[in-house]
């Protein structure tokens, strides 16, 4: 079973991915904001993560920041979470290396597809992540 590491402040939308994801079949840990979730990870392994991009303590950019430059963690998929559906937020998370950018609200399909997509686009080896884009 894939565990997904999902990062909100808010508590109510936390709730909703991970009752959606965990009815999908994946094991769900949570945190609210980013420097919970280098805790997190430190302590427990973790397939994927979906950050929401304004969190006190940690925003996702300084989040994905952090992932990317840790050989622990860089080639795990990170999908961004915004209630903007700023155009520049989107080229500065690809910039960063994100996998996969959802805006809020998001459909229960849309959710557990742009998972599905950033947990096949993980590099199998040692290799850098590549790819040009974000998978929707």
């Amino acid at each position: 079973m894939k565990t997904i590491l999902i990062m909100d402040d808010n508590s109510t939308f936390r709730r909703l991915i991970s009752h959606t994801l965990r009815r999908a079949g994946y094991r769900i840990l949570s945190a609210t904001n980013g420097a919970q979730g280098l805790e997190i990870m430190s302590e427990d392994p973790v397939d994927l993560v979906i950050a929401d991009l304004a969190m006190p303590v940690m925003d996702g950019f300084a989040f994905l920041k952090e992932v990317r430059a840790d050989p622990r963690w860089s080639k795990v998929p990170v999908i961004m979470l915004t209630a903007s559906g700023i155009d520049q937020d989107r080229v500065a998370a690809r910039a960063q290396g994100a996998n996969g950018f959802l805006t809020k609200p998001t459909s229960s399909w849309e959710l557990v597809e742009t998972v599905k997509a950033a947990l096949q686009q993980r590099p199998a080896s040692s290799e850098t992540l590549g790819g040009d884009g974000l998978h929707r």
